[in-house]
């Protein structure tokens, strides 16, 4: 149906912390314009004032959450005035397999306005819909949770 181009370059410089290996600094741009500093995390030698490829995962199932979310209540008739949520991936040795991010948490926190407003109950099944149509969760084999928190306007 579409398809999604993310480019990213790196070139060998010396890690600034240990001559002995390199530098896992690179950029990747997103859509021809976005740059985004990445690195491998601090664990494996990354720079810490760069995201790193896990977080970028998680980072992308939390916003492919949240645009999905933010449709399906646009559809029942409720007004999102705000969302927020930090996201938390796990990295964890897979037996068999290696090292994998097994699961990931989301924690949204939304803040609803207008006349209708959704008890938790919808709230509940908004979330329930948004994490069985998004995408990026489709794709990624992680376990994912949603702890939710709605406030009204």
């Amino acid at each position: 149906m579409s398809q999604h181009q993310a480019a990213i370059q790196w070139h060998r410089i010396p890690h600034l912390l240990d001559d002995s290996t390199y530098s896992r600094n690179h950029i990747a741009t997103l859509n021809g314009q976005q740059s985004v500093n990445v690195s491998s995390s601090v664990e494996y030698k990354g720079d810490p004032a760069c995201s790193d490829p896990e977080q970028m995962l998680v980072s992308a199932l939390a916003s492919c959450h949240m645009l999905t979310f933010l449709a399906i209540a646009e559809f029942q008739g409720y007004r999102v005035e705000k969302y927020e949520d930090v996201a938390v991936g796990y990295l964890e040795k897979v037996e068999g397999v290696g090292m994998a991010v097994t699961r990931i948490e989301l924690a949204p926190k939304v803040v609803f306005g207008g006349s209708k407003l959704p008890d938790a109950a919808a709230i509940s099944r908004i979330h329930a819909g948004a994490h069985k149509n998004c995408f990026i969760g489709n794709s990624i084999k992680a376990k994912v949770s949603v702890v939710t928190n709605a406030i009204p306007a």
